[in-house]
């Protein structure tokens, strides 16, 4: 199998920080985004999505979102558990992943998008051309600013976001909280249960 990422960009560290922490090797080649080589017609001719990362198996299927990968690689790998062990665990991990893409990882992506003057005329990934919606900017960061908030109220008598153990859901949360950092709205300060988390969860990460 083979790898196609880009180390910098959000999606690609969720997966990066999950093989890191499980020690998986992947064989690995870097597609820059920042040069739009992934926009190019020999990625596209390969990845039709023409999004990172993708993983290609042996047989060619491919692996396009970041959950079928790791989904993919824990049932390979399933040494120091990420994605639950028990039927209730993965429900719940499962639940809060979907939480933190939606709540989170989804407004910064909006305001980033429809704010961001390099997003021109590409206000969504993969191979559509669609134009920034200025509004869409203002709603991604107000979405953002609740979301902060709802977090800050489940981590007062939880360890980890999804229960009782460390799980992918807390990768994809502490990415969130620096890929927030693109568009100037970090968790604020005053979430103290926020930040004693971050310093946790990138602790047990390494």
């Amino acid at each position: 199998m083979k790898l196609y990422t880009y180390d910098p960009a959000p999606s690609p560290q969720r997966l990066a920080l999950f093989m890191r922490y499980k020690g998986i090797e992947i064989d690995t080649e870097q597609v820059d985004m920042a040069a739009g080589e992934h926009l190019g017609a020999a990625y596209k001719a390969m990845v039709p999505d023409q999004t990172v990362p993708a993983l290609i198996l042996e047989d060619g299927t491919q692996l396009t979102e970041v959950i079928g990968i790791v989904t993919y690689l824990e049932a390979l790998h399933p040494e120091k558990p990420l994605l639950g062990t028990t039927p209730l665990e993965k429900g719940l991990v499962t639940s809060w992943n979907s939480k933190i893409y939606s709540m989170v990882f989804m407004s910064i992506a909006e305001a980033l998008r429809n704010g961001s003057p390099g997003f021109k005329g590409r206000a969504l990934p993969g191979p559509l051309d669609l134009e920034q919606i200025p509004e869409l900017a203002e709603r991604g960061k107000k979405r953002l600013a609740w979301a902060w908030e709802q977090i800050d109220q489940r981590l007062a008598d939880h360890t980890w976001i999804a229960g009782d153990n460390f799980s992918f859901a807390d990768i994809d949360l502490v990415v969130c909280a620096g890929f927030s950092g693109w568009v100037k709205c970090n968790p604020p300060e005053n979430l103290a249960n926020f930040h004693a988390y971050l310093a946790r969860a990138r602790a047990e990460i390494g």
